[in-house]
């Protein structure tokens, strides 16, 4: 819920809150599993229990502003390229004015798993009723985004790779990175000519792994992310097993391969496994933001931050995220880090 008494703060961003235009429905579609429409996209139709929010459910797993696998338009849709078991797949799904009903056309060698998944991806699995909000701010946000829903790719590489290009530089370093190697080492998008211009999608595992060192360094990807990439990548088919997995076992999974610690296996299995409770534990700013909001304690560390969600047991990745789209965060001082730019050495 966007406006004047929301506004899109850098802690909403990093909630996943992303922008979708309200717009128009798409085109009609086929009302019941995937059929071949005339423009040679396959297309179903999924009407959700209750209400969803694209921008709230969807936010998280775009990259930044300009990421080339993300795109809303101005008809309300959003558009995300993936690399399925089967292949390249772009999709489109929008919300139908009125019903809430989600329209969805894919294409390219992967469109068919790519919506099979389409409930899980718009949070079918998750269950927004087990969350008891137990302080006023967290009242507040949960029920001022009724629509949000805890997606669930089923893709651990996809959500894991832009994740580790995160670890220890700020989100402009690693954006920066991803649309980078995106777009010289992934595919263009597979789809029809009206899809938005830019789009790619993900370079497979064996690409991601033939990168050269120099490309890594242009990116400004230092040598131990790379490496995590790399490793990573070598035991992709393990990794992906993660997405059926438990969390306990998820994060074992994850965590098995070196540079892959809690923080990386947290962020990874929010989005791949919809995990409700894959609390962000390691990170730089937010045991102090949620420390503030429920504390008034802008110096909690990871300790403090698990006591204060504690009551929260099984819900904890959804009580932070409703934190950080409260907005409600501490005063801002001197940057603690520094923006920068290896390539450029």
């Amino acid at each position: 819920m966007a406006g004047r008494f929301d506004p899109l703060t850098r802690a909403a961003v990093r909630g996943g809150r992303t922008t979708v235009p309200a717009g128009t429905a798409g085109r009609p579609v086929a009302p019941t599993g995937p059929a071949r429409t005339a423009a040679g996209a396959l297309a179903r139709t999924w009407t959700p229990e209750g209400v969803v929010d694209l921008g709230l459910t969807l936010g998280p797993l775009r990259r930044g502003p300009g990421d080339p696998t993300f795109r809303t338009t101005p008809d309300g849709s959003v558009w995300k390229t993936t690399r399925t078991p089967q292949g390249a797949a772009t999709l489109r799904v929008a919300l139908s004015p009125g019903t809430g009903t989600a329209e969805a056309e894919a294409w390219g060698p992967g469109a068919e798993w790519m919506l099979d998944g389409l409930p899980a991806l718009l949070g079918d699995g998750d269950d927004p009723a087990a969350f008891v909000p137990r302080h006023r701010l967290l009242h507040a946000s949960h029920r001022r985004r009724p629509g949000l829903r805890l997606t669930r790719t089923g893709l651990v590489l996809e959500c894991l790779i832009p994740t580790v290009l995160e670890q220890k530089v700020t989100a402009d370093e690693a954006y920066r990175a991803w649309r980078r190697l995106v777009c010289q080492y992934g595919e263009p998008a597979p789809g029809p000519e009206h899809r938005p211009q830019g789009l790619y999608v993900m370079p497979d595992a064996r690409t991601w792994a033939l990168i050269p060192s120099w490309d890594w360094h242009k990116a400004g990807v230092d040598a131990k992310r790379s490496a995590t990439i790399v490793r990573a990548v070598r035991v992709a088919r393990r990794l992906e097993e993660a997405a059926a997995m438990d969390l306990t076992a998820a994060a074992q999974r994850l965590e098995a391969v070196p540079g892959i610690g809690p923080w990386t296996s947290a962020e990874t299995l929010q989005r791949s496994n919809g995990a409700p409770d894959a609390v962000t534990t390691g990170d730089l700013h937010l045991p102090g933001i949620i420390g503030y909001a429920l504390a008034g304690n802008r110096d909690a560390d990871d300790e403090a931050m698990l006591e204060l969600l504690a009551p929260y047991a099984g819900q904890r990745h959804r009580a932070a995220r409703l934190i950080l789209l409260a907005g409600h965060t501490p005063p801002r001082r001197a940057p603690r880090m520094y923006r920068n730019d290896i390539g450029k050495i």
